[in-house]
């Protein structure tokens, strides 16, 4: 697929503990000519942890993509009327996340964002990393799954014998996902092993 002339919305929300493995996946989209325009949730944008600060990975999202990060619910509402992302991937995608999109709330620049890409039609990639997906977040999972326009990366159990309820994505599925969702297709087989023993 020809990615130039097209502009991805990027979106990571707080699975802290896939960022170093979604981060070489946008670097993917800028190497293959897209404009990226990355989204975060409140959580990128103040959270530290075991996996990194709050300030490196912001900066590191600024260098591979040359743009700055949406931030803000305030921010991100004109993507809905400037009709100015093609796609839009949320990676990872936290159960808190797919939850919130899957009834329709709007509180973060990342769920904004989403609401502008559905308002406008155009699809919506979800790459889910959730501890309860299997769980609770088993019947969002299910809506989305039947919503028009999303789509999902690949996912599968990550470590079925101890958390028997987490689902994570493929992340390196994720440009993939995105040139089948730009046809109108799901990448199949959607569901897959994913044992990271």
């Amino acid at each position: 697929m020809n990615w130039d002339q097209l502009t991805v919305g990027f979106a990571l929300t707080g699975s802290h503990c896939t960022f170093e493995e979604t981060m070489p996946q946008i670097r993917r989209f800028v190497n293959a000519g897209a404009k990226v325009v990355p989204i975060v949730s409140n959580t990128i944008m103040t959270t530290d942890t075991r996996f990194g600060t709050s300030a490196n990975w912001q900066k590191e999202l600024k260098e591979i993509t040359g743009n700055d990060i949406i931030s803000s619910i305030v921010d991100a509402e004109p993507l809905g009327p400037s009709k100015l992302l093609d796609i839009m991937v949320i990676a990872p995608c936290t159960g808190n996340t797919t939850s919130k999109l899957a009834n329709a709330m709007t509180e973060s620049p990342v769920l904004m964002a989403a609401k502008a890409q559905m308002r406008n039609g155009r699809p919506l990639v979800l790459a889910i990393s959730t501890n309860d997906g299997l769980g609770l977040n088993a019947t969002n999972i299910g809506k989305l799954l039947i919503t028009k326009n999303i789509y999902f990366v690949p996912f599968g159990q990550d470590a079925p014998t101890v958390k028997p309820n987490s689902l994570v994505a493929r992340m390196d599925l994720i440009m993939e996902a995105c040139e089948a969702a730009l046809q109108g297709k799901q990448l199949q087989p959607m569901l897959i092993e994913r044992f990271n023993y």
